[in-house]
This record gives C-alpha cells, sequence and structure tokens, in this order.
C-alpha cells in the first residue's frame, strides 16, 4: 500500500509539472467547447438562410416553420448569384401565384431540406385554395424537451474525445518514457508488484479524467454556454471510469509498441482523430453511410458518447449503461490482454 501511495502521488506530480500535457488534457478541450459551443449556441444555428424576394401566403406559412432564415435581396438574380457563389443553399422568388426556387447541388443536405420544405408548404397552400379538405391528416408533435440547445449534444462529445485523448496520451507517453529512462528496469528490479505500478497509472488517469469531467461541466454550465443536466446525470460516472479504463488500454498498447515519443505521438494521433470523426464527437453519424456507421460500433469512444448523452441529455437511466458498459469493458480486456503480449520492460 505504501508503494502504491508513493506511485500514484510521485505520478501525479509529474504529471501536474507538465505544462504540455496539462494544455492538451484541459485546455485544448475546452478551447474546442468555447469555439463550438459560441458557433452553435445562437437561436438561429438550426436554421437554413436562403436568399428571398417578393411576399405572400407562401413565405408567410414558409416563415412560420422556424426551418429557415430569410434573407432579403434587391433582385432574384441577385440571390442566384449568391446561390452559385455558394453564400445560401438556395433562391426563391415569389410573384403572386408563380414561385421559384433555385438551390444549390454542392450542398445537397440542405438544398434537400429547402426543397421538401417548400414543396410541402406549396402544396398546403394549393389545398387551402382548393376549398377541399386535406386527404391525409397529419398529427405532429415534439418528442423532446423544446429547452434543449446544441450545448446539450457537444458537451458529451467533446468531453468523451478530451477523455480519451488524456488517457490514451498519458498512459503511452510515461510508458515510453518510463522504458526509455530505464525507470521501468529499476521498477522491475524493485519490490514492486506490475500489478501495484499499473493500479497506481491508473487511479492517475481516472483522478484526471475526474477533474477534466467537472472543469468541462461547470465551464459548459455557466451563462454563456448554458448546459442544463438531466435527472441521473450522475450515472455519467461509471461510463467516464469504464471509458478511462479503455483508453488507458489503447494507450499501453501504443506505449508498448513504440520505441520512442514521438513514434506514440504520430501512433496516437493516427489512432484519436480518425475515432473522433467515426464516433460522432463533432457531427451526427445518421446521415453517414451504413458501413461507416458499422465501423464505428466496434469504437469504444463511439460508445461512450451514446451513453453520455443519454444520462447528460436524454435524462434515461441506468438501462442506458448496459450495451455501453459492455463494450467498453469487453474492449478493455481484448485490448488490454493484446497490450501484455507486446509489453516490453527494457528497450530490446
Amino acid at each position: 500500500m505504501t508503494a502504491f501511495k508513493s506511485l500514484s502521488v510521485a505520478m501525479f506530480k509529474g504529471f501536474f509539472r507538465e505544462r504540455v500535457a496539462l494544455f492538451f488534457t484541459f485546455l485544448m478541450p475546452l478551447m474546442f467547447l468555447v469555439i463550438f459551443g459560441l458557433i452553435f449556441g445562437g437561436g438561429s444555428s438550426n436554421k437554413t438562410k436562403i436568399d428571398v424576394v417578393g411576399d405572400g401566403p407562401v413565405l408567410t406559412a414558409l416563415g412560420s416553420t422556424g426551418i429557415v432564415d430569410f434573407q432579403r435581396v434587391d433582385s432574384f438574380d441577385q440571390g442566384v448569384q449568391a446561390v452559385r457563389n455558394g453564400d445560401v443553399p438556395a433562391a426563391i422568388s415569389v410573384r403572386g401565384n408563380d414561385v421559384q426556387l433555385r438551390y444549390a447541388a454542392s450542398d445537397s443536405v440542405q438544398a434537400g431540406t429547402v426543397q421538401a420544405v417548400i414543396r410541402s408548404v406549396v402544396d398546403a397552400v394549393n389545398v387551402r385554395a382548393s376549398g377541399k379538405p386535406p386527404v391525409v391528416n397529419l398529427d405532429s408533435q415534439q418528442v423532446e424537451d423544446s429547452s434543449l440547445t446544441p450545448i446539450q449534444y457537444l458537451t458529451p462529445g467533446i468531453l468523451s474525445w478530451g477523455l480519451a485523448t488524456s488517457a490514451i496520451f498519458g498512459s503511452s507517453l510515461t510508458l515510453v518514457n518510463w522504458r526509455k529512462k530505464q525507470v521501468l528496469r529499476r521498477i522491475r528490479l524493485a519490490p514492486v508488484g506490475t500489478g501495484t505500478v499499473i493500479s497506481s497509472r491508473l487511479l492517475v488517469t481516472i483522478g484526471t479524467s475526474v477533474l477534466q469531467a467537472i472543469l468541462f461541466v461547470a465551464v459548459a454550465m455557466t451563462p454563456v454556454f448554458g448546459l442544463k443536466l438531466a435527472g441521473q446525470w450522475w450515472l455519467a460516472l461509471p461510463l467516464l471510469i469504464l471509458g478511462s479504463l479503455s483508453f488507458f488500454a489503447i494507450g499501453g498498447l501504443v506505449g508498448s509498441i513504440a520505441k520512442s515519443e514521438e513514434a506514440a505521438t504520430g501512433i496516437t494521433n493516427v489512432i484519436v482523430l480518425p475515432m473522433a470523426f467515426l464516433s460522432g464527437t463533432f457531427f451526427p453519424l445518421q446521415n453517414a453511410p451504413q458501413w461507416l456507421q458499422t465501423v464505428s460500433e466496434v469504437l469504444p469512444l463511439r460508445h461512450l458518447n451514446d451513453g453520455m448523452v443519454d444520462v447528460l441529455v436524454r435524462g434515461k437511466g441506468i438501462e442506458a449503461l448496459a450495451t455501453p458498459s459492455a463494450v467498453l469493458v469487453a474492449f478493455t480486456i481484448v485490448v488490454g490482454f493484446a497490450a501484455s503480449r507486446v509489453f516490453s520492460w527494457e528497450d530490446s
């Protein structure tokens, strides 16, 4: 127990004395939170801006949908030119009963949304003008709380990515550095078990993750961003611990393979950055190809993201932890076993 305490204290002190590590662990994820929070924090961030000329019931109905944001222009030609330049995804002109729509092929998602909305609005206006009752009745209701803002969904993903980055970098670089400086050799010769060394380093990783989460959530809950935690938000803690174990195992595998700190940094970047994009950290994966969604299902960060969103935002209970926890535990066991097979105490 004395050896475990001494190693843990030494590792904590070494970590907090390293300014570069502190920056990448605490400040860089917060920078992404601030950038994305300010970009998407506005009330109209989810609306699609289109150039508009004219007036009438079609535009009135279109504006009431809350999906588009009108930008008035002097002429339809000016709006079409803005579409060609990529400034807006679409331009619409309304003159009496004639509606003209021009949209960009380069932004198929927003252009498709605008087309669908305008077609539905035009159809609805035509039905009302005919005086006949609609054949099909639509019952449309919002499911989620209208108070939810983009920061609710940005925070869990960026926090999970920050935890993954610090855990993988921390464990891999520490392992390479200790092997290079023959610290591992001295520990091996000392009366200290391997389990004590691993558990003390793991304590540092989990402790750092908890501090990251506290700081991150505290900043996100400020009035500037307005994060609101769901009812059983504390269920994120076991997910945080299991996620730290998974990423610690990845870092152990990288540190066992890499022969230098530069190599460890390069391998870690190759792992962390693609995993962040494939796990839905910065954008949702609903519109991604099916094969890409299937690939993301085997990544621990994807399941940590999903679990965090479920308990922090959607207010789900302990049942939401089942799948993410199972995947994270299985990933830790498999990758941890692989790391143990290639681990070496000294450079060969």
